[in-house]
């Protein structure tokens, strides 16, 4: 199949500055998505989206091209990840069979779940498949706090619920969108494949970038027993 592979890494970080470039266990973070994509063969091309020069070149040298950079208009805080995979694609004259958006911050993400995705996609014709994670405690039990620091529901209705009677919940698990190439990030039709919560990080603090490292390396310790 001719499959592209995009990684979106603009260079503006705000909560954790430079947080494409910066060291996960000894490389750049983003080279471990750059390594997944080549690995797993299901890629005619492997390029990163930049606005960065210095990402650019640490992108080219783990193997992916960079063969132009993003507009300003798609690389401010307000930029969407569908307009950013539009923009792309919008470049290349060549008729992709599947693309995938690889996030520059999965460094959890792993062949086996990037495969089933793209099972999952082509199995149940899906306009796109990602990976999501269960919460890890009802979101129907959820509580706001008002001004004076007043405990509030959100779903008054479920107080007395048994948390086993509950529906089960997930969120997107922030690492990769395989998507077809007609309908791309629009299409209403949206599969999943389930991970558990060590193969998943959402990493915007230094806290989150600690505990996704030592996920990893539980992960690395679990696959070598």
């Amino acid at each position: 199949m001719n499959n592209l592979a995009i990684i979106p890494a603009r260079g503006g970080s705000k909560r954790i500055p430079r947080k494409n470039l910066k060291h996960f266990l000894g490389k750049p973070i983003i080279a471990y998505s750059i390594e997944l994509a080549i690995k797993s063969n299901l890629f005619t091309e492997v390029m990163v989206s930049t606005d960065d020069e210095e990402i650019a070149s640490i992108a080219e040298e783990f193997g992916a091209s960079v063969p132009f950079l993003r507009s300003a208009k798609n690389s401010d805080d307000f930029s969407t990840l569908s307009e950013v995979v539009d923009e792309v694609l919008s470049k290349y004259t060549t008729d992709f069979d599947f693309i995938c958006c690889i996030l520059p911050t999965a460094p959890l993400a792993s062949l086996d779940v990037l495969n089933k995705g793209l099972n999952v996609l082509q199995k149940n014709q899906y306009d796109s498949v990602r990976p999501v994670v269960e919460y890890s405690y009802p979101i129907q039990r959820a509580i706001k706090i008002d001004a004076d620091n007043r405990m509030h529901f959100f779903f008054p209705e479920y107080y007395k619920s048994r948390s086993q009677d509950l529906e089960r919940s997930y969120h997107d698990a922030g690492q990769f969108y395989w998507m077809t190439n007609n309908q791309r990030l629009h299409g209403a039709k949206k599969g999943v494949v389930v991970i558990n919560g060590n193969q998943a990080q959402d990493i915007d603090t230094n806290e989150d970038w600690e505990l996704a490292e030592l996920k990893y390396k539980f992960n690395q310790q679990k696959q070598n027993q």
